[in-house]
């Protein structure tokens, strides 16, 4: 790769014990430095004790366990080496404004260091996938149908390429697998069977259409949101009381009723 560049380039990807970007801690990051001078580019994988407990679904991503960083260094003990490796460089990763940046902010932030994003620029593959790919319905009437959208966002013509749009998946996908995150094969999930397809879609860890609560890997039902984030709803009968009384959407007032009343778990 053949990069035209003025300043090093940094590809990094960070592994971590959730998902909350304050509260959780790195556990692996993986960085590609390609030198603004053209040279060989230089590679580091570092593992590291999180000294953080890892959350069963951080787990089943990334596979991560604790006694594989239990006698690693901790993050304070490598913030020196890649607080130089990173410099003064651009950053890129996927989802790494989201996710990656704010993280090692904190990380740094947690030892007394101030990991500076001035004068950087940075790099987000997926913005790039999002904005050349548009997921909206004129696009993918075209996509899929080959057709252009005459009046969009008229009611009536948006309900007729949607299904126009449907239609066109089930054909160009019926009889292709899927392989997801993990390397699980879904065998043609997607076929002329509304019941396959709501199965092959539907967001089983969700509880609520906003997703403010969703279920763990044991089953039992979670704030999905705030500083609660990822804590078993029961054991916080104070934060559903105040959803109760806040002005959330009716589902999630009658869930949080539900778990108060001890329906729900």
């Amino acid at each position: 790769m053949n990069f035209n560049l003025d300043r090093d380039l940094v590809f990094f990807d960070i592994e971590s014990t959730g998902p909350d970007v304050v509260r959780d801690r790195i556990m692996q990051i993986a960085m590609i430095k390609y030198p603004k001078d053209g040279g060989t580019p230089i590679e580091k994988n570092i593992l590291m004790n999180p000294q953080y407990p890892i959350k069963p679904d951080a787990l089943k991503v990334h596979g991560i366990t604790i006694d594989m960083v239990r006698n690693k260094p901790t993050f304070k003990e490598y913030a020196v080496e890649l607080m130089d490796f990173l410099d003064e460089a651009d950053l890129a990763g996927y989802n790494s404004k989201r996710f990656d940046i704010p993280m090692l902010i904190e990380e740094f932030g947690r030892v007394g260091m101030e990991f500076s994003m001035k004068g950087r620029r940075l790099i987000d593959a997926m913005q790039i996938f999002y904005k050349m790919e548009p997921r909206t319905l004129k696009a993918a009437l075209k996509f899929y149908c080959g057709k252009d959208l005459e009046d969009a966002h008229d009611a009536m013509a948006d309900t007729k390429a949607t299904a126009d749009v449907f239609w066109g998946q089930i054909q160009r996908y019926e009889g292709v697998d899927h392989i997801d995150n993990d390397d699980k094969i879904t065998v043609a999930p997607i076929k002329n069977d509304m019941q396959a397809i709501h199965d092959f879609i539907s967001d089983n860890n969700n509880v609520d259409f906003t997703g403010r609560f969703s279920r763990n890997s044991e089953g039992v039902i979670t704030f999905n949101f705030g500083t609660n984030k990822g804590q078993e709803a029961y054991k916080n009968p104070q934060t559903l009381k105040w959803i109760i009384s806040k002005d959330f959407p009716a589902q999630v007032k009658n869930i949080a009723k539900a778990i108060l009343n001890g329906k729900m778990k």
